[in-house]
C-alpha cells in the first residue's frame, strides 16, 4: 500500500468507517466505492459502523513474526459487526475464555510500532461486550 493511500485510510482504521449501499441495503468493511450486487445503480454512502458484533470463528496464535512475538498467546477472530460485515481482528481476553458465538465491543489499541523509535499505529481491537 502507498505511503499516500496509506494515511487517506486511516480514518477508516481509526472509527470503523465502511460503506452502505442504500439501494440494496448492504453494508461494506472496508469500504466499497461500488456495490457488487447492484454495480452501477447502487448508491454507495459513508457508514459508521457501531462496532458491536459476534465472534464467527477464531484461532489462537502463539509463535508470531519479530513485531508480534510480545503478544504471543493472542486470539485473532473473525467479527461478523452487527450491520452483516465481516472483518479480522484481534480479541483481548483469555484466550481460555473465547468463543464462538462471544458478543464483542470495539477498543481502540495500540496495532505496531515501527523499531524502538519509530511511528506507533494504533487501531481498533475487539473486547467481550
Amino acid at each position: 500500500m502507498s505511503v499516500s493511500r496509506f494515511w487517506r485510510k486511516q480514518q477508516n482504521r481509526y472509527n470503523l468507517i465502511g460503506t452502505h449501499c442504500t439501494t440494496c441495503g448492504r453494508y461494506f468493511y472496508p469500504p466499497r466505492s461500488f456495490c457488487p450486487d447492484c454495480r452501477r445503480e447502487g448508491k454507495i454512502v459513508d457508514h459508521k459502523f457501531k462496532g458491536v458484533g459476534t465472534v464467527v470463528t477464531y484461532t489462537i496464535v502463539r509463535s508470531a513474526g519479530d513485531q508480534f512475538k510480545f503478544l504471543t498467546p493472542y486470539a485473532l477472530a473473525i467479527i461478523e459487526l452487527d450491520e452483516g460485515s465481516k472483518l479480522t481482528s484481534q480479541v483481548i481476553c483469555d484466550i481460555d475464555k473465547i468463543q464462538i458465538g462471544m458478543r464483542v465491543k470495539p477498543v481502540f489499541r495500540k496495532l505496531a510500532e515501527d523499531g524502538k523509535s519509530g511511528a506507533i499505529f494504533y487501531g481498533t481491537k475487539f473486547v467481550p461486550a
